[in-house]
């Protein structure tokens, strides 16, 4: 799990960290010494789970964050293997290079054909390294919406997965017009005349999320977020403190319950208990659910009433009701 920072719950998550290290430590001695330590082990995991049950029974927004952000969760490359078929992965934007922090495919889900795109996030240092930690450059977004229009021009559903710190900040994606391509994304997806559906399956970071994350349905799994900045940003800018993360992320509402609560977000995906990363099967096991659920459903309506029902989705959010 991610390190934690000051907060009412740092005492239970140290004790949890400290009871699995023993736990490992002792399942480690007793193969290399061949010695029965299995009683010791059982008291130790009875502990380890009454901890867990007081930790995730009711889960603070920001374990909620540590959750979305757990090196072990699902990522688009799971979802992909587990959930479509017939996959061929499109490269480049045309422009510039290929993003590896950006995945777009030509896929079929239980037999009909979709276009999926997503943030595409490592499970170990080397992998995520090589993906830029799933934080696109220009020419990422640039090629997702290249894949988003063949979808359009064949009237193929886009299934869009968000899984990202954010868009990458540094100078060499500034100078290739990052904000431009976040904007271009989100302008023509507002209007992409193909059915969207988005979801959000561990961090949704800011705009570099809501690049590829303008649809007709946004699903969230249960214990990722979606956030217009990171807790420890938002500490940063307010208090000028980054160990107040765990005040920003209550603040923020950007959990899947307070978004659903807020029309943001259409619905919430069950989760294991204790997060996906426990059970990835599981998680995965919900999405398609959802998707098998909705997706028959998606493209039956006209055009422009899918276009001005989508308009009407986005322009009421916000609106302060009296």
């Amino acid at each position: 799990m991610a390190a934690t920072l000051p907060g009412p719950s740092t005492d239970l998550d140290r004790q949890l960290q400290d009871l699995e290290g023993e736990i490992e430590r002792l399942r480690r001695l007793a193969r290399e010494q061949a010695i029965d330590l299995g009683g010791e082990i059982a008291t130790l995991e009875t502990r380890a789970e009454d901890v867990r049950k007081k930790i995730y029974t009711n889960p603070s927004p920001w374990h909620i964050v540590q959750l979305a952000r757990h090196s072990q969760r699902p990522r688009l490359v799971d979802f992909v293997a587990s959930l479509f078929t017939d996959v061929v992965e499109l490269h480049g934007d045309r422009l510039f290079r290929d993003d590896p922090a950006m995945l777009a495919a030509l896929a079929r889900f239980e037999g009909r054909p979709v276009v999926v795109v997503g943030h595409n996030k490592g499970k170990d240092t080397k992998e995520n390294i090589a993906r830029n930690f799933g934080m696109p450059y220009p020419e990422g977004y640039r090629k997702a919406l290249r894949v988003m229009r063949l979808a359009e021009k064949f009237h193929y559903p886009v299934i869009a997965f968000v899984d990202t710190p954010g868009a990458f900040p540094g100078d060499e994606a500034e100078e290739r017009g990052q904000a431009e391509a976040i904007a271009r994304n989100i302008e023509e997806m507002s209007r992409l005349r193909t059915s969207v559906i988005v979801v959000i399956t561990g961090e949704g970071g800011s705009g570099g999320a809501l690049a590829i994350a303008v649809g007709d349905l946004t699903l969230m799994l249960q214990y990722a977020i979606y956030t217009v900045i990171s807790p420890e940003g938002c500490a940063a800018i307010l208090w000028h403190d980054a160990t107040k993360a765990a005040e920003a992320a209550a603040a923020l509402r950007l959990t899947a319950k307070d978004l659903q609560a807020l029309k943001i977000v259409d619905e919430v995906l069950p989760e294991p208990f204790g997060g996906a990363h426990r059970d990835p099967e599981a998680a995965i096991t919900s999405v398609r659910s959802a998707l098998q659920r909705h997706l028959p459903g998606m493209g039956q309506m006209p055009v422009q009433a899918m276009l001005e029902r989508r308009y009407a989705k986005y322009r009421s959010l916000g609106q302060i009701v009296a």
